[in-house]
């Protein structure tokens, strides 16, 4: 058994890396422009410090429908904006594109719930001492929400490592694809269930180090 996985090992190696990167952008997506996102629903919410029905409901709007829109036919859907954003839509990375929108929309809904959490003492301090806005976000929400800011971000890394298995579709390739079409469609049941155990051990590393960092970061 060992010994016909081997065989597969330039392949395997290739579907890690191709996964790596995929995880790696939607990751990046997530932070870079998730975090600001759900933030911005947070302040503008009504009751919020910086109440704004319209930016609230724009935001809401796009986490909501990305969200609820089943994956594979979302990817499909966005191939016409993938090719005009990046000029092909075949590809790693022209596959990035659509796991990067869905990764926004769902570490952005985790950022809102975890401020949401914060006590609202918190904000009524930092408000009576004077503090802006940025000040309240990066030194009070953020600073008490760290905890759960770092597990909301590991359940979604999760997330987008199921959705990357679906990147086959449009060429992404993936450990997914690699389990489709080495396994699967080959009767190659070994290869298969290998490229699955490979996801679960993928999986169980990223939530113990997830859940290890935000309980550290815990000061509850």
């Amino acid at each position: 058994m060992i010994s016909h996985i081997m065989q597969y090992q330039a392949e395997i190696v290739k579907a890690l890396l191709e996964t790596g990167f995929l995880i790696g952008v939607s990751t990046l997506s997530a932070i870079l422009i998730g975090l600001p996102l759900g933030t911005l629903i947070y302040l503008t919410r009504s009751g919020g410090v910086r109440e704004h029905r319209l930016i609230n409901t724009l935001g809401n709007i796009y986490v909501n429908v990305v969200r609820s829109f089943p994956f594979l036919i979302f990817v499909v859907a966005m191939i016409p904006v993938t090719r005009m954003l990046i000029g092909k839509s075949i590809g790693t990375l022209a596959a990035s594109i659509p796991l990067s929108f869905v990764a926004i929309a769902i570490f952005a809904r985790f950022v809102e719930q975890s401020l949401l959490e914060v006590p609202d003492e918190i904000t009524d301090t930092a408000l009576s001492m004077g503090a802006t806005t940025k000040q309240l976000v990066l030194q009070f929400l953020y600073v008490e929400a760290r905890s759960g800011l770092i597990l909301g971000l590991t359940s979604s890394i999760i997330s987008f490592i199921s959705y990357s298995t679906v990147m086959g579709v449009v060429g992404g390739g993936g450990i997914g694809d690699f389990a489709m079409r080495y396994g699967y469609q080959r009767f190659d049941y070994v290869l298969m269930y290998a490229t699955v155990i490979i996801m679960v051990l993928l999986v169980q590393i990223i939530q113990f180090a997830g859940t290890q960092i935000g309980h550290r970061l815990n000061k509850r």
